[in-house]
């Protein structure tokens, strides 16, 4: 009796896609860590997300992007930018140049403000006054006795 061997398999696809190295968490990681929210946005308050769809080259570069829905206020413009930043892996196992089409969409979230230290009541500026006297003594000039000793005055402003 002969054995059976399986036959090899075939590759999914004809095409292998392109991979972005870390997956999409570390395509996340970047965005986060290259967002930077336009100041129009910030000022008129805009949230929302910003479809983008883009193509990869056979080099697995980023070459063209397109915003499919928008938010304007310079949103749609960052996501482009931070398309722009992705360079995936594609396995070259033929010899043929693909432009792959992907889709992504790119979240933009007001930064939390930064809670603005607590002002104290207003205080109006203090100042403290004192002075130090010196008792005459036998051995203080004579003058000084006639005086009353000698003092010393200091002020200090607080606030």
């Amino acid at each position: 009796m002969a054995k059976h061997t399986k036959p090899s398999r075939k590759p999914n696809s004809f095409l292998n896609k392109p991979i972005y190295e870390g997956g999409i968490k570390a395509m996340r990681e970047l965005i986060k860590a290259n967002l930077k929210y336009p100041k129009e946005a910030i000022q008129e308050k805009v949230e929302g997300s910003v479809k983008i769809r883009y193509d990869i080259d056979y080099k697995g570069n980023v070459i063209k992007t397109k915003v499919i829905k928008g938010l304007g206020h310079g949103c749609d413009e960052e996501a482009q930018r931070l398309v722009r930043l992705f360079k995936f892996k594609i396995d070259k196992t033929r010899k043929v140049r693909v432009i792959f089409h992907k889709n992504i969409q790119i979240n933009f979230k007001l930064p939390k403000a930064k809670p603005k230290p607590a002002k104290s009541p207003s205080k109006p500026n203090m100042s403290i006054q004192y002075k130090v006297t010196q008792k005459p003594t036998a051995n203080t000039p004579r003058e000084a006795k006639k005086e009353g000793g000698s003092s010393y005055s200091y002020t200090i402003n607080i606030g």
